[in-house]
């Protein structure tokens, strides 16, 4: 009788044993939930108060004197207009919405080295000029990137010479109402739907780059390091492309202008930040300038109009541009200069 006690006391014992366990067991799993849940709570809360945060920095950055915020463009009245703000040294700049280069100067000077003197200059414009060169006026910009997944490569702006701008107003105007010297809401919208369309656009814009006579560039600064070598292919490839199935372009003398073109480029490094500009002068001879403003070096130019046309089309118009966000951005540029009277935007810009 005994016997059958003591089994039964241990049977006991091991059940309250296993009890127990199983209770300590489910226990500790409740309190790892439960910190877990804690912890995941916590981590989502400051993750929005810190975002919160961030609006607010921004909201006050873009209020404070001074910063860059991070839009090109606002509205007003229904109209885009570029925001411009000024930089730590009192320059006027247009933000670029990118943290590494934050902003582009909405005017810079060049001195086009293909160009001995510059036109005379009226006496409206006369400012426009000295021994620094000419004044270029920013039109709009945008992103470069590359590969499915969007890696940025550079920013790219299109300026235009500002003594130039009229000219270039009278081609646009002139393309939706030969006899207007500005454009009204309608016809902006005509035009802006013109140039968006791949092939009337690059219609439109060969023409400007044929027969205007305006000086215009394109202000390339990379926003991670890259080389020539990178820079060269992707030109290089963008100018084929669309020299394919043009009768234009198929002579010997295009052939050895492209080989001049690739040799401007025969060089190593190019930083981050760092300044590049393709220039194409009222002959539409090609000029490659490299480094800061202070220090600029001309790498060579290329005397056939038929490089620079190609390669500043591949930005402006077309199927498969370079930088959708740039053409775009050109686009907004372009309407804010045919609401005003032809001639009127240089003399406004000064």
């Amino acid at each position: 009788m005994s016997h059958h006690v003591d089994l039964d006391i241990q049977k006991l014992n091991a059940r309250r044993e296993d009890y127990e366990r199983h209770r300590t067991a489910f226990l500790t799993a409740g309190a790892v939930a439960g910190i877990a849940s804690f912890i995941y709570t916590a981590f989502k809360l400051k993750e929005a108060i810190d975002l919160n945060r961030e609006k607010e920095k921004i909201a006050t950055k873009c209020d404070a004197p001074g910063s860059i915020p991070s839009e090109t463009f606002k509205t007003e009245a229904g109209e885009k207009r570029k925001i411009l703000v000024h930089d730590e040294n009192g320059n006027v700049v247009v933000p670029t919405g990118n943290s590494v280069v934050s902003a582009f100067p909405r005017e810079i000077k060049v001195k086009l080295p293909t160009s001995g003197v510059d036109p005379s200059a009226s006496p409206g414009t006369a400012a426009l000029r000295d021994d620094q060169g000419s004044e270029f006026t920013l039109v709009g910009l945008g992103m470069r990137t590359v590969t499915f997944i969007g890696i940025q490569v550079y920013l790219v702006g299109f300026y235009v010479a500002t003594q130039d701008i009229a000219q270039l107003q009278h081609y646009l105007v002139k393309k939706v109402n030969q006899g207007a010297t500005t454009l009204i809401p309608s016809e902006k919208d005509a035009l802006r739907k013109a140039l968006l369309d791949p092939a009337e656009g690059e219609e439109t814009w060969d023409s400007i780059l044929k027969e205007s006579g305006c000086r215009t560039l394109f202000r390339i600064t990379p926003v991670r390091d890259t080389d020539f070598h990178h820079l060269r292919d992707g030109f290089v490839r963008a100018i084929a492309a669309r020299s394919q199935g043009n009768r234009g372009c198929n002579d010997e003398a295009f052939g050895s202008a492209m080989k001049d073109f690739k040799t401007l480029f025969a060089r190593g490094q190019v930083p981050k930040k760092r300044e590049m500009l393709l220039c194409r002068d009222d002959q539409g001879v090609l000029s490659v300038m490299y480094g800061d403003d202070k220090k600029r070096e001309v790498l060579g130019t290329v005397s056939d109009e038929r490089v620079g046309r190609l390669l500043w089309l591949n930005y402006l118009a077309g199927n498969k541009v370079a930088s959708e966000a740039a053409r775009q951005n050109i686009i907004e540029g372009v309407m804010e200069f045919v609401e005003r009277p032809v001639g009127t935007v240089a003399t406004q810009v000064i």
